[in-house]
C-alpha cells in the first residue's frame, strides 16, 4: 500500500508540475497585458490547486474505505479464532471428561478384582492353616 501511496504522490505532483508549465508556456506567449496575464495564471492556478484538492478528496475516500475494510476483516478473524478456540477447548474438555470416566471405570474395576483375589487368598491361607492343624492332630 505504500508502494501505491508513493505511485499517486508521484502521479499527483508530476500532473500538476505539467499542468502548471504549460499554463505558465501558454501565457507566455499568449499576447496579453500584464495585468491579463496575473489574472490568467490566477485562475489556471485556482483551477491546479481545486484539481488538487478533489484528487486528494478522492484519495482521502479511498483510504478510509481500505482502512475499513481491513478493520472489518480483522475483526472477523478475531471472532472466527475465538469461534475455533471455544470449540477446541470444549473438545478437550470432552475428551478429558471421558478419559477420567474411562480411568475411572477402570479403578473400580481393578478394585474389585483385587478384594476378590484377596479373598480367595484368604480362604487358601485359612483352608492350609486348617488343614496345617488338622494333620498336627493326627
Amino acid at each position: 500500500m505504500s508502494n501505491e501511496n508513493n505511485i499517486s504522490k508521484g502521479l499527483l505532483i508530476g500532473f500538476l508540475a505539467g499542468g502548471a508549465v504549460g499554463a505558465l508556456l501558454a501565457l507566455l506567449y499568449a499576447p496579453k497585458s500584464g495585468k491579463e496575464f496575473r489574472s490568467d495564471i490566477r485562475e489556471k492556478a485556482d483551477e491546479y490547486m481545486d484539481e488538487a484538492e478533489k484528487y486528494m478528496s478522492e484519495a482521502q475516500g479511498k483510504a478510509k474505505a481500505l482502512i475499513n475494510e481491513g478493520k472489518k476483516r480483522g475483526e472477523k478473524i478475531i471472532v472466527d479464532a475465538k469461534v475455533k478456540a471455544d470449540g477446541l477447548l470444549k473438545d478437550a474438555e470432552k475428551i478429558f471428561t471421558e478419559a477420567k470416566d474411562k480411568a475411572g471405570s477402570y479403578v473400580a474395576d481393578g478394585k474389585d478384582t483385587l478384594e476378590s483375589e484377596a479373598a480367595k487368598l484368604k480362604n487358601a491361607i485359612k483352608a492350609g492353616v486348617d488343614v496345617y492343624k488338622e494333620t498336627k492332630k493326627t
